[in-house]
């Protein structure tokens, strides 16, 4: 793989300036610049059916790791969107037998991808691999973490040429993992509403945002991440949640078709990014500036989402879709009265929980289903409680509304 590698080709004016704008530099606690994805995987009791736990199957692990750095080139008389480092970190525990298949198949797909071995490392074109095969994990042993017996690990590490990552951001997944598996919420009983006229006796109020609003922007679901790095048997454009997890070297393609062809898989690396900055505002975006104008929307955006959308149409962000803190700091205002939450299906950050513990009455905006393959699925919001509205639409109908309710006019060019 060749670096810098061309995310698109040619900016217009108006791009040179969103990207200075809104990813250039380190006006935000971390750069836009930067894309970063962690995914741990482990067999537990708790996610049985889909990590294929049982008494006589556990202990396999997979951790993937990636972060690129992003950049403009000038080298050509029009600038380029180009993906300038990359990072990528793949981990897998599993018993012995595999593992030895594992390292001889890595084998062969250095060969054959034309890898040139070096004394550390094997090299193609900008890249740089490495492999460590060990019967005890190092990370485990950091944590205090015992390796099931007859298993072993393979950690493999793409990096570009002369980047550098630190231990901290290397240590990232792992203390992810010492986090533990994510327990989800138990839904209570909440109640439903047409629309947010409700809202109107809870003013003013704070915004969380989750992907349902970069979906309407036509950014990808971030399960479609889940098929880029393999993390479930997912193959088609449907929910996650209803595949099985990747926990097996044999299962496991990703390393295979980096070795193989990282020029050619790149294009699926970055396409996530590649919309995210080529995504406009949508209505959505332009109603809450205009409920934020009118002071009835107060605080900044507290955003989950990596598109930068709601700070492009004129507001103020909170990014809180973080690896380094488990609950990142999220400013809840003493005069808001209400939470609405647009598009997003758990409180992943305890953002929710610590509304309720200030009192703030929680709304929820979100059609709970999608269509898949012409056929609606259900997919509810995880953790909605007693005392909690929920309106069954989609964010631009439900906040277009929300405005018309308070006369208040949408500009879609703030």
């Amino acid at each position: 793989m060749f670096l810098p590698y061309t995310v698109i080709e040619q900016l217009t004016p108006q791009q040179v300036t969103t990207w200075e704008q809104h990813f250039a530099g380190d006006r935000h606690e971390r750069a836009r610049s930067i894309e970063e994805g962690i995914w741990r995987r482990t067999q537990e009791p708790a996610n049985a059916e889909l990590s294929g736990w049982d008494a006589d199957n556990h202990g396999r692990r997979r951790v993937v790791h990636y972060r690129y750095q992003y950049g403009l080139d000038w080298t050509f008389p029009v600038p380029r969107l180009v993906l300038q480092d990359l990072y990528l970190f793949h981990s897998i525990t599993a018993p012995k037998a595999e593992i030895d298949v594992y390292l001889k198949s890595l084998d062969g797909w250095l060969r054959a991808g034309g890898w040139r071995e070096k004394p550390d490392c094997w090299s193609k074109g900008d890249l740089r691999f490495t492999l460590a095969d060990y019967d005890e994990h190092p990370q485990d042993e950091r944590a205090g973490r015992d390796t099931p017996h007859g298993f072993r690990s393979v950690d493999v590490c793409f990096i570009s040429d002369g980047y550098e990552v630190s231990r901290v951001v290397r240590n990232l997944p792992w203390d992810v993992l010492a986090g533990g598996i994510r327990v989800k919420e138990q839904r209570g009983e909440p109640a439903f509403a047409p629309d947010l006229s409700g809202l109107l006796d809870y003013l003013p109020f704070q915004v969380e945002v989750g992907c349902g609003t970069s979906i309407e922007a036509r950014i990808p679901p971030l399960h479609y991440l889940h098929e880029v790095y393999r993390v479930t048997a997912r193959k088609d454009n449907t929910l996650t949640q209803s595949h099985a997890f990747t926990m097996s070297p044999e299962a496991d393609t990703l390393v295979q078709e980096m070795l193989l062809g990282a020029q050619d898989k790149a294009a699926d690396l970055v396409r996530m990014f590649r919309a995210c900055f080529l995504a406009e505002p949508t209505p959505a975006h332009h109603a809450l500036k205009a409920l934020h104008d009118a002071g009835v929307f107060v605080g900044p955006v507290i955003t989950h989402n990596f598109d930068v959308l709601s700070a492009r149409a004129g507001l103020e962000e909170v990014f809180v879709r973080r690896y380094d803190q488990k609950i990142p700091p999220v400013p809840l205002l003493d005069e808001a009265k209400a939470l609405l939450v647009v598009g997003l299906h758990a409180d992943r950050r305890a953002v929710q929980a610590r509304a309720r513990d200030k009192g703030m009455k929680i709304f929820y905006v979100d059609p709970e289903g999608l269509m898949e393959n012409g056929v609606f699925k259900e997919y509810p919001i995880e953790g909605a409680r007693e005392g909690d509205v929920i309106v069954r639409e989609a964010a631009i109908p439900a906040l277009t509304r929300l405005c018309e309710l308070l006369d208040l006019k949408i500009d879609a060019t703030s």
